[in-house]
């Protein structure tokens, strides 16, 4: 029997009034965004009006962006993705969550409430917590090494699902004939004693929908693909070109084989941010309209933060400095490091020219034209196999995603790139997951 064809993933990142800093200064934008819970539903509806496989949000463990220009992440993902959950049928829901600075049973718990409560539409992005800030609010003077912040995340991850497995999928029994509620022989406590965490368990509620929520990761460092190859089912890359991607894929998935995962098990998504306009033309207006609202100020402080240096140390009419070294020696985010100089890399440049190449953003691609031009760019990277879909962050929400639903989708389902209709109601349905069955508390890969 020959194999369906491979089918484009599409999420939408809602980064609050969208990826360009100067997105909420536009003229029907609303400032006050960022703490609305209807504008999360709102773009969701967009998202799954349009059939997405999922909404995402980031999260931050303190305020780590220049407030005095730009709206933060500051509403608590898994909350206000259950509201999310509430209003919508279909989409799935993503949320971060730092294995830093949290514990692995609330986690696990959380993830959970939100599997059951979204009817198995739940995912958990797994990220380490690399800044200053964050550490400080949690009582340390810096951040932990990143090896250290990588072998916690490892153990954390395997008693978070050591948690989700034990319950067994036959433990609710609910049988009002036999007065039997739970078959308690098939609720198993996970005792586990590691080098970060000691937890009894087991958890206090029943296995999800999904069996377990899907589990994501972002991280671009080695450590990173060594934890995404073990646990994470996709992974929200950063990239600028197809080779480099491939690159990332084909070393995440065959360390994941190599793992006994099979050869295909974890879904590469780059984020890729979009500026649409119905001629280039109009495109390119949007872009500088949004580009020229941003202080050169806010965007050399924020170049200077990804790269690890000194804002000094950068002139928007020099090139970048030479031999830059990873952020805090090595402790700092690999991730948008490497994606900004692979964006510059034997390429004549200013920092000005990175900035505007970079819209202000922090180092994930974007893509500037019609409906055409991006719907031709997605369809070149899926058929390479670089992507297994993308992690979507529109210019400005909700406009620039309509834009995308409006103009880029019809192209994609009309090329029978992505589809028409949802075939189930989970996220692990939308990814074309397995459902995990119960392992007695014993954590496995998925």
């Amino acid at each position: 029997m020959s194999q369906p064809p491979r089918q484009l993933h599409l999420n939408v990142n809602i980064l609050h009034s969208g990826f360009i800093p100067s997105a909420w200064r536009l003229p029907h934008a609303d400032p006050l965004a960022f703490i609305d819970a209807a504008h999360y539903v709102k773009v969701a509806r967009i998202a799954e009006a349009a059939k997405f496989d999922a909404v995402f949000l980031a999260d931050n463990a303190a305020i780590i962006e220049q407030i005095d220009f730009r709206p933060i992440t500051a509403l608590e993902p898994t909350v206000l993705l259950a509201t999310v959950a509430a209003a919508t049928t279909h989409i799935g829901v993503i949320g971060t969550a730092s294995t830093s600075y949290n514990e692995p049973y609330n986690i696990a718990r959380r993830f959970a409430t939100l599997d059951h409560v979204s009817g198995g539409r739940a995912g958990w992005n797994i990220v380490t917590t690399a800044d200053v800030a964050s550490a400080r609010n949690f009582g340390l003077d810096k951040v932990p090494d990143h090896a250290a912040r990588y072998a916690r995340a490892d153990e954390f991850t395997q008693v978070v699902k050591s948690l989700w497995n034990s319950w067994e999928d036959e433990a609710l029994v609910a049988d009002k004939v036999s007065g039997r509620f739970i078959d308690d022989s098939r609720v198993h406590p996970i005792a586990h004693r590691g080098s970060h965490f000691q937890v009894h368990g087991s958890l206090n509620l029943p296995r999800t929908p999904q069996g377990q929520p899907v589990l994501v990761q972002a991280g671009g460092s080695g450590d990173g693909q060594e934890l995404a190859a073990r646990h994470a089912e996709a992974v929200f890359s950063a990239a600028h070109t197809v080779e480099e991607s491939l690159a990332y894929s084909r070393a995440i998935n065959t360390r994941a084989a190599q793992l006994g995962r099979g050869p295909h098990a974890v879904k590469i998504l780059p984020g890729l941010a979009t500026i649409i306009g119905a001629t280039e033309a109009e495109a390119l207006r949007r872009r500088d309209e949004l580009i020229d609202n941003i202080p050169w100020s806010y965007s050399l402080k924020r170049l200077a933060g990804i790269l690890g240096v000194p804002v000094d140390s950068l002139d928007l009419d020099r090139p970048l400095p030479d031999k830059l070294a990873l952020p805090g020696g090595g402790n700092g985010n690999h991730t948008f490091f490497h994606a900004t100089l692979s964006l510059v890399k034997g390429r004549p440049h200013t920092v000005r020219d990175v900035i505007r190449a970079l819209c202000g953003g922090g180092g994930h691609r974007v893509l500037v034209g019609t409906p055409e031009q991006i719907a031709d760019d997605i369809k070149r990277w899926f058929k390479a196999g670089a992507a297994d879909g993308f992690n979507l962050m529109p210019d400005a929400l909700p406009d620039g995603l309509q834009h995308f639903v409006d103009g880029v989708v019809p192209l994609l389902q009309q090329r029978g790139l992505f589809r028409r209709d949802y075939e189930g109601k989970t996220l692990r349905s939308h990814f074309g997951l397995v459902h995990p069955g119960s392992t007695g508390g014993q954590a496995r890969a998925a």
